[in-house]
């Protein structure tokens, strides 16, 4: 390694968490905290960046010692952690010491949006996340049982400022929804199956850079970890993109390392031997 690393950023799904049947059961192992624990007490800096919003990102958060974590795709971050509390991430006001960091757009334009999809694809299940609560146009909980959502023809979406557009289209949808997206969103996709329409500048690489400036820690010195395309770009800006076994083949392919998979704590064995020793 050319650069003595000062911060580590780990994806959870599918990097630094075990799998299961249900998402809710999704799980960290103990030799996973208590490799990150260790880390820590050696004076690197751990940071968390996920797609998962507070209500299902919150809890791993609590139970590692993180200075800072990116919620959301990037449309979310907090530079200290404990300083927040679930509140406070959820309430959507920001706190005046500026810790908190919100990356989206109006609900207003967020709901035109979504009435302009599905004019256009009839039937395409479709929602705005704001603040913690889903206003969608399907019951979401055949796929997220614990996370709170309101039923809306996006007419009566209150006012504030959304962090993300979701879309579950089916296979027959996807290519009309690439062409739909509008100039002002990016598009990410989440384990094949989630589009996630964001602020252009709502990403794990344009989080990673604003973790590394309010740290004061060159990216050279940063190590990231993933597994998703959604953490490509966020792998390529670090020091160093480390793509657990079981990454999807484009992560793999422009990875700088390859660690064991998610279920075998590759990212634990990789902190152990690396930074450990």
């Amino acid at each position: 390694m050319h650069h003595e690393p000062r911060l580590i950023v780990a994806d959870l799904d599918g990097t630094l968490l075990h799998d299961a049947d249900v998402f809710e059961d999704r799980y960290i192992t103990r030799r996973s905290i208590d490799a990150i624990d260790r880390m820590h007490d050696l004076g690197y800096r751990f940071a968390i960046a996920t797609a998962r919003p507070v209500s299902t990102g919150y809890e791993f958060v609590r139970r590692l010692p993180v200075d800072a974590c990116v919620y959301l795709n990037g449309a979310l971050i907090d530079f200290d952690p404990a300083a927040s509390d679930y509140d406070m991430l959820t309430a959507g006001a920001l706190p005046e010491d500026g810790h908190l960091c919100k990356v989206g757009f109006s609900s207003q334009r967020a709901a035109d949006v979504c009435r302009f999809l599905l004019d256009e694809i009839p039937g395409l299940k479709v929602g705005i996340v704001m603040d913690d609560v889903r206003y969608v146009n399907w019951d979401i909980s055949d796929m997220w049982k614990t996370q709170a959502f309101v039923l809306t023809d996006f007419s009566d979406v209150p006012p504030g400022v959304a962090d993300k557009i979701i879309a579950v289209p089916e296979p027959g949808q996807w290519d009309a929804l690439r062409r739909l997206v509008p100039p002002d969103f990016s598009l990410h996709v989440s384990e094949n199956t989630l589009a996630m329409l964001m602020n252009p500048l709502a990403n794990k690489e344009h989080a990673l850079g604003e973790l590394c400036a309010r740290m004061d820690v060159p990216l050279e010195d940063t190590v990231s970890f993933g597994d998703d395309v959604i953490d490509i770009a966020m792998l390529r800006r670090s020091g160093r993109g480390v793509a657990v076994a079981n990454a999807n083949p484009r992560v793999l392919a422009v990875a700088d390392d390859v660690c064991p998979s998610n279920n075998e704590d590759g990212v634990a064995q990789w902190i152990e031997r690396m930074l450990l020793r």
